[in-house]
């Protein structure tokens, strides 16, 4: 039976969504699971019966938002139930269940728990780390968007000094790749033209499995056995990326060109107080394989500004290596002390001001190498896959493969509708586009 108020209307539910693909992937699960029970899905701006903040826990910054859209939703409506949960609420359930706002308090294990959900009064937050199996793909369509992505594996093994995830996410768990398969299947039946595989350690892919599988097996065989004509590959570490997926990923235009490959340091000496396990050699040496056997590919990447210990050295060496390697765009994290990780306590905490100039030096470059990379762009023929109709402007608005926000004059036709169109000029970080007979 559908969930009815008193009144006998629907029930609204709002999801507010926080933090990586993998949340935003089981915020859509909830929501599916939310629509087959009866709700009606509402903006999380308008009143509701029922409020979920899938949080992130990432950043102080982040921890505040939640808090921030706990306290908006109980504005919105006095008499709302409130529930938090995501990655925030594995790691502080405590901080969250004090709040006179919040009803409910579920970990990542027990977000996907309706009748928790709906009517649970306490916090439910089991022992993430004691979890060996990811939770079942459910997924069969994804919100209202042309493009989806696919969650194929949860947790993190590798405990980087700087990253709390590993405690708010478990150890690292692959689905199997049949199941994995199956749930493509079903996102293609549902007119999806583009999947993303998203993990929180995607690269660590398969090694829980048995027997031990890896992204590359998965990936060949989605090629081989769907005919999904855009196959995207989330964030994977660059000791991770070897040279076997490069050959995949050149030999196939069905792989977009766009590939997340996170740094976090350019310095060494920095890198190795990270405990991240690759040096800025063995990245460089990465990017020109790729940039070699794909050289219109996009790169995007991550980087810590003001890691404890960072000197302005160390600074200036993370820049100068940053401005020699072909990015396409980057994500500039000012270091955020997370309790619980090793580089909390460590000497040579930068104060705030100095993290705040050296993100905004670093998002300066990355500013000027997302132009460049679009510039570059003018006069190719690129592939856009039409996500929105402008009806005044009568222009489409779409995403290429190479991961670039594009414009081209269309119609609602175009919507989910991949494209050939000339690239004649950039405006406001996208292309504008002149559609090619196709």
């Amino acid at each position: 039976m559908p969930s009815r108020r008193n009144d006998g209307g629907l029930k609204k539910i709002a999801i507010a969504t926080l933090g990586c693909k993998t949340n935003q992937f089981e915020s859509a699960a909830m929501i599916e699971q939310f629509k087959n029970a009866g709700y009606s899905i509402v903006p999380f701006t308008e009143p509701a019966d029922l409020y979920v903040v899938n949080s992130c826990t990432v950043t102080a910054r982040t921890d505040a938002e939640t808090r921030r859209l706990i306290r908006r939703a109980k504005r919105l409506n006095k008499n709302a139930r409130i529930v938090a949960t995501g990655c925030y609420a594995q790691v502080s359930p405590d901080e969250l269940s004090k709040m006179p706002e919040v009803d409910a308090v579920l970990g990542n294990s027990e977000k996907f728990d309706l009748a928790a959900i709906e009517k649970s009064e306490s916090s439910r937050v089991g022992n993430i780390a004691a979890e060996i199996e990811i939770q079942p793909l459910r997924l069969t369509s994804f919100a209202e968007h042309t493009r989806a992505f696919l969650q194929i594996q949860n947790g993190c093994d590798s405990f980087c000094a700087y990253c709390i995830v590993p405690f708010a996410r478990g150890r690292s768990r692959s689905a199997p790749p049949e199941e994995a398969l199956s749930a493509i299947g079903s996102l293609r039946n549902n007119g999806f033209k583009e999947v993303a595989l998203t993990g929180i350690h995607l690269g660590g892919y398969g090694r829980d499995l048995t027997p031990k599988y890896s992204l590359e097996d998965l990936v060949r065989r989605i090629l081989e056995e769907t005919n999904l004509p855009r196959l995207r590959i989330g964030s994977v570490d660059p000791n991770e990326f070897g040279e076997n997926l490069i050959s995949l990923c050149a030999s196939s235009p069905r792989l977009c060109r766009h590939f997340h490959i996170p740094l976090q340091s350019g310095c060494d000496s920095v890198l190795r107080r990270m405990e991240r396990p690759y040096a800025s050699a063995d990245y460089h040496n990465l990017l020109n394989a790729i940039i070699n056997a794909m050289p219109d590919v996009f790169i995007g990447s991550d980087v810590i500004a003001g890691f404890p210990g960072e000197s302005e050295e160390e600074f200036e060496t993370t820049c100068a290596f940053i401005e020699e390697m072909p990015f396409s765009n980057l994500h500039i994290f000012p270091y955020s002390k997370r309790p619980g990780t090793k580089a909390a306590s460590m000497s040579g905490q930068i104060a705030p001001n100095i993290i705040s100039r050296r993100a905004a030096k670093l998002r300066e470059i990355a500013a000027r190498k997302l132009g460049n990379f679009l510039g570059n762009m003018i006069g190719r023929n690129i592939m856009v896959l039409g996500e929105r109709y402008d009806e005044s402007s009568r222009m489409v608005r779409g995403l290429s493969r190479e991961y670039a926000q594009a414009e081209f004059p269309g119609s609602p036709e175009d919507i989910n509708t991949e494209r050939i169109v000339t690239v004649t000029d950039i405006r406001n970080g996208a292309a504008l586009c002149r559609r090619e007979e196709n």
